[in-house]
């Protein structure tokens, strides 16, 4: 059996449920771990990524109640890479926990990763990704009057902090990660779509801004030249005319599908789409790699019957 270079993208509501404490969420990570062995257990090379949207909000409320001159506020970038740390460490652990329970004799290692994003991007301009807690339309004036921070009316439920959403450019410590895969460690690496740098005057500057982490986990697949790019979701397959008496579930689809189908906004912005142009980006990119949308549950099927939303040229 050929091994296969397999990059999982792990959503950050994988990790957290309704329960935040650190508790809850490593116990979450014990069930996504004896899933994501199986992929080991068939004989592949495991990189994990993983999102960490309500993570980082959470750590952002706590740092916004504390703010204080003896104890400042972190800015978003360190925010980032505390969560990275964080969710990583549980990761690492709950990874480590379920190969030594199989006898696997294998390490996991946690990297936080820098992405490079290109400081010229459109979206330093057009702020759209919302983060923080909700406030009254006048709170929010105030703080924009007394700062430089945008913040916009979140559909009808308040107004929220927004900052820029840039795409990846390049990983800064891909050659570490490419090192550790080849060497036969799992890898846990650009967690909540990695901490956002730009590069200036030849140095690498934190900044206010959070990457997609399916547009993350790709430009990561792709570089390590994989052979697989799995993103897992709360559903075994992508639907179109989801909801609808016509629903219907996409099993083995084309590019060129997908594409169609995005042009009829089958897919929700925020939700599926991005996951949707993620594997497409990922197939266009790859010379023969598959992209599979699917559930961590599904995970058993789709190594023995390919059952899930697999994605071809």
């Amino acid at each position: 059996m050929t091994k296969r270079k397999i990059v999982v993208a792990l959503g950050g509501n994988a990790i957290l449920s309704s329960d935040p404490t650190a508790e809850a969420q490593k116990e979450a990570l014990k069930q996504t771990a004896s899933h994501l062995v199986k992929l080991i257990q068939n004989g592949d090379e495991l990189i994990i990524t993983h999102g960490n949207g309500p993570q980082v909000g959470n750590l952002l409320l706590q740092n916004i109640a504390a703010d204080s001159e003896k104890n400042p506020a972190f800015p978003l970038d360190s925010l980032v890479a505390m969560t990275e740390g964080s969710i990583g460490y549980w990761l690492q652990n709950a990874m480590q926990n379920e190969l030594a329970k199989l006898n696997i004799d294998k390490s996991v290692v946690s990297l936080v990763s820098q992405v490079i994003v290109d400081k010229a991007d459109p979206a330093f301009e057009n702020l759209s990704k919302p983060i923080g807690p909700f406030y009254t339309e006048e709170e929010a004036k105030k703080q924009m009057e007394e700062s430089q921070v945008t913040f916009k009316e979140d559909a009808g439920r308040g107004w929220r902090k927004v900052v820029a959403s840039p795409k990846p450019v390049a990983i800064k410590e891909i050659d570490s990660i490419s090192a550790l895969v080849e060497a036969g460690h799992v890898v846990v690496a650009t967690g909540g779509g990695g901490v956002p740098v730009i590069e200036e005057d030849g140095k690498l500057i934190g900044v206010e801004a959070v990457i997609d982490k399916d547009f993350a986990s790709q430009k990561l697949a792709n570089d390590l030249g994989a052979d697989m790019f799995i993103v897992l979701t709360g559903v075994d397959y992508v639907f179109v005319n989801y909801n609808k008496p016509n629903q219907e579930k996409l099993e083995n689809v084309k590019v060129s599908d997908l594409k169609k189908y995005i042009e009829e906004e089958q897919f929700a912005p925020g939700s599926m789409l991005p996951k949707v142009e993620a594997v497409i980006n990922f197939v266009e990119n790859s010379p023969e790699g598959k992209a599979v949308i699917t559930s961590l549950e599904n995970l058993q099927a789709l190594i023995e019957e390919n059952a899930g939303t697999i994605v071809e040229k």
